[in-house]
Parts: structure tokens; sequence; C-alpha cells
């Protein structure tokens, strides 16, 4: 994905990369199917995420006063008042974007109004990465403070009906759906300088940074939990604040847990951000209903207002699958995950099956030389793997019912089917795939003009385009 990143930077991100790499006639649906995917995987982004918090906010009531008992209104209530929050946030200048998010800070853009180094998201998120690790196993009031490596790396606790190897695989949906914003930096490159250089290097560096922070994170939580079954099935329904009580104890464990509260704002507030440029980008190419509105700029913040609030709008919809089951709510984490990782693979899988003979992709000054088909191979070998684990419920036989069914599949692809009837009876007829902010001169020429399946006029970034 760097490596499209820096060869053709653009706000449609993936979904313009689909359009050039497809077989020629094959671009407009090319960049449809992953434009739609990537709309699913980023629309569901602020609920999930802020989904997630709210739950925490409020087991974080729930434990500072004994008496309360949550309900899952107080938690739908929470999560709109965090929605709200960050739409104001999110229509506000790039300048203030900039400053308070840690995405940016990431995709080391290089605003020109704004000194990133200030950035009150990313000194939040590495304090209290810095502060879990160390805090954790030192203030641990168990005895011993720490788990025997010998426990760690020997003992499985399956949790499925499956075999302990399927179970691994399909206990990547934590990792995959945490991991899930690479692209983050290639929607945002029309708003920095210098993007076909600062954008890959922030996939790599946010992808990096998840690595070794991650990991270290993992260890630590190995090593001081306790009793895995009270952590997950325990009585606040929310694992990370139980875990955090069996290791530190009452106070302590709840002003951990309420850092990490902090962590995850910031986390929603990026997802948000990056949520409203991805409805940006294909809304001015007419591919989502109402684009003419979701397209618009405000003329003040030279931000687009209309698309925070419809994503925002969206997460709010989803959120109501709270009120049916745990189960249903949690698909919208799986959707996300699943939409993401298809759309990251699909340009992928593109240049590596499509691109031997036409020779469409020009490598950017950030690429992988030899290593990209094998590595590109990897990757769509993981995506073959990855998305049916996503898919399987947890139980089967006598056990399987409706509340524990997994409605991934039939969300995601009945989403995805609505998307490609629509394709087949109207889109077809007038999308001509994605417009571009830079003159891509890496097209081979000759093919019809106003598709990026050709040389294109230039047409301006997300802060020329008309404004409301």
């Amino acid at each position: 994905m760097a490596e499209l990143c820096s060869s053709m930077p653009t706000a449609g991100g993936l979904y313009y990369a689909a359009s050039v790499l497809a077989p020629e006639g094959w671009g407009p649906l090319a960049s449809w199917i992953v434009g739609w995917s990537n709309f699913f995987g980023f629309a569901t982004g602020p609920c999930s995420v802020n989904y997630a918090l709210a739950s925490m906010l409020v087991t974080c009531g729930a434990i500072a006063y004994p008496g309360y008992t949550p309900q899952t209104w107080h938690t739908y209530l929470t999560l709109l008042a965090l929605l709200v929050i960050q739409g104001f946030i999110t229509m506000q200048s790039t300048k203030f974007i900039g400053w308070v998010n840690k995405v940016q800070k990431f995709a080391l853009c290089h605003y020109k109004e704004v000194d990133l180094n200030s950035q009150v998201g990313t000194v939040a998120n590495v304090v209290i990465i810095l502060i879990f690790v160390i805090w954790f196993p030192v203030g641990s009031i168990n005895s011993p403070k720490t788990n025997r490596s010998s426990e760690i790396w020997t003992t499985f606790e399956n949790g499925t009906d499956w075999p302990i190897g399927w179970a691994t695989i399909m206990g990547f949906l934590t990792t995959i759906w945490t991991m899930s914003g690479y692209d983050a930096p290639f929607h945002l490159s029309e708003e920095c300088s210098n993007a076909n250089i600062a954008g890959p290097r922030a996939i790599i560096m946010t992808s990096l940074s998840g690595l070794v922070g991650g990991w270290a994170i993992i260890l630590v939580i190995a090593y001081t939990v306790k009793d895995i079954t009270e952590v997950v099935a325990g009585p606040y329904g929310q694992p990370f604040g139980s875990l955090c009580l069996q290791v530190l104890g009452p106070k302590p464990g709840l002003a951990m847990f309420a850092l990490n509260i902090i962590a995850q704002f910031f986390v929603g507030q990026g997802c948000t951000i990056t949520a409203t440029r991805v409805i940006f980008a294909y809304s001015r190419d007419g591919a989502i209903p109402g684009s003419r509105y979701w397209s618009r700029v405000s003329k003040s913040t030279h931000t687009p207002v209309w698309a925070t609030w419809g994503v925002l709008t969206i997460s709010a919809l989803l959120g109501l699958l709270m009120f049916a089951s745990p189960v249903a709510i949690g698909a919208v984490f799986s959707i996300g995950a699943i939409g993401q990782y298809t759309a990251f693979t699909f340009p992928v899988a593109l240049k590596l099956f499509f691109d031997g003979k036409s020779k469409r992709f020009r490598p950017g000054p950030w690429h992988l030389g030899r290593f990209s088909k094998p590595l590109g191979a990897i990757a769509v070998g993981w995506w073959c793997v990855i998305v049916p684990a996503l898919c399987f419920p947890a139980v089967k036989g006598s056990d399987l019912t409706l509340l524990t069914m997994n409605w991934t599949c039939l969300i995601y692809g009945g989403s995805m089917l609505l998307a490609m009837i629509y394709y087949a009876v109207s889109a077809r007829k007038w999308f001509k795939g994605p417009r571009i902010n830079v003159e891509h001169t890496n097209i081979v020429e000759g093919v019809e003009s106003g598709s990026v399946e050709g040389k294109v006029p230039v047409v301006g970034t997300l802060r020329d385009e008309k404004r409301e």
C-alpha cells in the first residue's frame, strides 16, 4: 500500500489506485468495488471505536460508584455524546485538526501552518503506553507480580468450538480491527505537502509503531493477568476494566483505565477524520447517493463539514444494534475489518495479476523494488485466509443460535450486494471513475480522457474544491 501511495497520492486512496491498475475498461468497476468496501470499513469505524469508548466510560462509572447499574441506553447516549464532540472537532480547520489529532502526526505531512511536534493526541498516546507497560508489572498487587514464562508460552485456552489452529486465526479479529487504518495517510495526502514521500512513510511508521507498541502491551498483559476467565466474563462487561482492577487494585486500576479512555478518544477522533475524507473523495466523483451534499467544503474551515455529519449519522444509526444483542453490535467490528482489508488487498491483487504487460504502475519515490510481487502475493494470501475466519461463529452445533451466530458475512455481503446492484442498474451508465488531485503522469496515454484510465486534467486538492 505504501508504494501505491507514493505512486499516486490522492484523497481517493486505494479507490483511485484500483481504477489505475485495473485492466483496460474495468477501471470504474474496480474502483467502485474498492470504494464501497472502504466506505463500509470507514463508515463503521467511528461507531465501533466510540462504542468501545462509551462502554469504557460506563464501566468507569460502575467501578467508581458500586451502586450504579449500567443500562444499554446509557451506553448509547454516551456514544451519541462522543460522536457529537468528535464531529465538532472534525469540522474545524486543518490547522486545528493537525494540532489535536495523532493521525496527522504519524503521517508526518508537514502542514505549512502547524507545528506537528505539539500535537496533543500523539503525546497522550505515547505517554499512556509508556505508563501502562511500566506501571502494570511494577504496581501489580498480586504475588508474584508476574507470571512464569513457561506458563505464558505453553498455555493456550481455546474459547471456541473450533480446533486451536483455526481458533487462533479467528482471534486475529482484535488485531485486524485495531490495525486497520493503514491507509489514513493515503486519504490525507491532499492536505499535506510532499505527499508521495510523507504518505508512505506515514503508513510504514503507523504499522511499525503498532507492531512495537502492540507487542509490548500484549506481553505486559500476558505476564500480569491472573485470571483470564474473570477478565473476559467479569461483572463489568469490559475486559480491560476488569484487567486493570485485577492487576492494580481499585483506585490505581481505575486511574489506569481512565488514561486508556483518553487514548481511545484520540483513536476515535482519528477514525472520524479519516472517514470524512473518504466520504468526501467518493462523493466528489458522484459515487455515493447525495454526493452533491457530502462533497461540499466549508468556506471558513476548508473541510468537508457535510461529510463529517453524514458519517456520524451513520455511526449513530449503527449504534442502535447494541439494543439487539452483543453479537449484533459486534458485527460492526468485523465489517470494518473485512471492508478495509478487502479495500487494502484489491489494488495489490490487481497490480500482482494484471500489471505484467500493461505496466500501468510506475513506482514513486518510495517503492519495494524486487520485493513488490512476493510481498503482494503474501498480502493476497493472507486476505484469503483471514476473511473467512472473521465470518465464523465461535460456536457450532446446538449452541449455534440466532444470538450466537456471526452475522458479519450477511451484513457485509448484503451491503456489497446492494452496492453492486446499484452499479449494474444505474452507476455503470455514468460512473467513470475517480477524479485526481494532481496529474498522474504514470498512466498510459491514449485512453478516453475524463477517466483515470487515461491522462486527465489537473483538478484541485481538497482545499481548492468548490466551497459551499
